[in-house]
């Protein structure tokens, strides 16, 4: 349930969940409007929860070894 809530529902609420909150402020980030960054941000914030996920629960036990040895 923890690997469905870092893996989805973190990058979901990120998205769509504060797009109306998002698409309100007028700021702009290095010239760019803040929903555009906000949108683009979240690419990469989404490979980061994923990449938890593969980490602390779907990793191979033999990968840990290899890196051991």
């Amino acid at each position: 349930m923890l690997k469905l809530l870092i893996g989805i529902g973190i990058p979901y609420v990120g998205v769509l969940g504060l797009l109306p909150w998002v698409a309100s402020v007028d700021t702009f980030v290095l010239g760019v409007p803040f929903v555009y960054a906000w949108m683009f941000a979240w690419f990469v914030l989404t490979s980061v929860c994923l990449y938890v996920c593969w980490r602390f629960f779907d990793r191979p036990v033999d990968a840990e070894r290899r890196l051991d040895a």
